[in-house]
């Protein structure tokens, strides 16, 4: 799968934006999803997770109350609103997919190590 990753830009302390990952493909329902970010200097952070279905989502506790994961499978698309930001959150996000075999259980994925198809990321940009 491919992961095309949008909607980064430069936004003033207390906004908002909306992240869109939108992956090739047919079978985008049987890949969990993933949000990491990296800032410079700094190690990649994973920032939130969803499972295939959509119906289970896991936040990082720097961004939980204030970022929101959904998917549309229909579309092919994850998407991570992010409201409140703030100067700390500024980095690239990246997006990611790991593909659950079926049977399997409906899970989040929080570990970068867990992803194995990664989007090109996109940068964000929060002013003070």
């Amino acid at each position: 799968v491919q992961l095309q990753a949008s909607g980064g830009g430069l936004v003033q302390a207390g906004g908002s934006l909306r992240l869109s990952c939108t992956a090739s493909g047919h079978t985008f329902s049987s890949y969990a999803m993933g949000w990491f970010r990296q800032a410079p200097g700094k190690e990649r952070e994973f920032v939130a997770a969803i499972s295939r279905s959509g119906g289970i989502t896991y936040y990082a506790a720097s961004v939980k109350d204030r970022f929101t994961i959904s998917r549309d499978n229909a579309k092919n698309t994850v998407y991570l609103q992010m409201n409140s930001l703030k100067p700390e959150d500024t980095a690239v996000y990246y997006c990611a997919a790991r593909q659950i075999p079926g049977g399997y259980r409906d899970n989040y994925y929080y570990s970068s190590i867990d992803y194995r198809y990664w989007g090109q990321g996109t940068q964000v940009t929060v002013s003070s």
